[in-house]
């Protein structure tokens, strides 16, 4: 009886020797071009991951782990409460995109509301299933970043804080949205306004809502932040809290959202109370995916360029992990006025 050969024989399997036999480079031009080597030209880098993809080359990570003690794995840990629909997936995309090509790659692992944020962080660093970590929606005195900056483990933070900690960073300038919304408010003439603000222990949540109050003040406007409801709560709830709020008098006449979905349900809760968009009432809010003209072409919308964000904080946590000074350390989106526009 012949003996049935294995399923997956060594010689059958792609090697760095293979792809330089195919490409005509050397084996070490070949590693170095797959790790994204400086010093290998883009066209060489071009060709050999195309004959790496259709040969179809896999790194043996077991391997290469028992060799560098690294694990080619960046973390990306996201809250189950982000706007799904809008910047995490594409944060997501982004971040992936940026790691095509190199011996990196994602896996994303979620956290929920009722769970400790820093438990998936400590996961991560004491079973080392990652070389690296990127995490968001940042707190002000935020324990993540204590405790990965105390142990020296690479990470990069979509976001923000209040700390002395210098870290890798990219961030959306809030603050400067909260008064830019104000600003476009204003110049509609709108005088009480209203803000679908995010969840108040996050960094950002702090700058947008100190953005609107001091633009708000200096313009001679009310201004009211939601207390039952935040841009991270549910459809649902944000619409029912706008429908009562603009049940009541004297109710706002400007809103501004966080969020995407925030801005959708704030617009049908006003609805429901016969408000017309517009006419009655008008709402600011930021998106990272061209959609809110599509719902109501009358929203004044300023893009979050969340995919910027995702290239810039693949750059640098892959910086970090690797030891070598990024291209920038932190980065900043600053919104301006212009970029405010309704779809009409």
């Amino acid at each position: 009886m012949n003996e049935r050969p294995p399923l997956h024989p060594e010689s059958a399997r792609p090697t760095l020797k293979t792809i330089a036999e195919a490409t005509g480079f050397a084996v070490a031009t070949v590693s170095r071009a797959l790790k994204d080597a400086s010093d290998i030209g883009e066209e060489t880098k071009r060709r050999v991951r195309e004959a790496a993809e259709r040969l179809g080359y896999r790194q043996n990570r077991a391997a290469v782990r028992l060799r560098t003690g690294k694990t080619n794995v960046i973390a990306l840990v996201l809250s189950t409460e982000a706007d799904v629909m809008n910047h995490t997936s594409k944060l997501i995309y982004s971040i992936a995109e940026s790691l095509r090509g190199t011996p990196y790659h994602m896996v994303v692992m979620p956290y929920f509301p009722d769970q400790d944020p820093l438990d998936p962080v400590r996961y991560i660093v004491e079973t080392e299933s990652a070389d690296g970590i990127i995490l968001n929606q940042t707190k002000p005195d935020d324990s993540r970043i204590h405790y990965m900056s105390e142990r020296g483990f690479p990470f990069a933070t979509h976001g923000r804080s209040d700390m002395d900690v210098d870290h890798p960073y990219f961030d959306y300038d809030n603050e400067s949205f909260g008064r830019i919304a104000v600003t476009a408010l204003a110049a509609l003439g709108r005088k009480r306004i209203f803000m679908i603000a995010p969840p108040r222990n996050h960094m950002y949540s702090r700058h947008m809502i100190t953005g609107a109050l001091q633009e708000s003040a200096a313009c001679g406007l009310t201004f009211e932040v939601a207390e039952s409801c935040t841009s991270d709560s549910s459809a649902n709830d944000i619409e029912e809290a706008i429908a009562r709020r603009m049940s009541q008098s004297p109710r706002p006449d400007g809103l501004i959202s966080g969020s995407t979905t925030g801005a959708m349900a704030a617009v049908t809760g006003a609805e429901r109370c016969g408000l017309k968009i517009g006419k009655d009432f008008d709402l600011a809010s930021k998106e990272a995916i061209g959609f809110l003209h599509r719902f109501r072409p009358e929203i004044i919308v300023g893009k979050e360029d969340v995919a910027r964000a995702g290239h810039f904080l693949a750059r640098a946590v892959m910086a970090a992990i690797e030891g070598r000074a990024p291209e920038l350390a932190q980065d900043l989106q600053i919104p301006i006025l212009s970029d405010f526009k309704t779809g009409l």
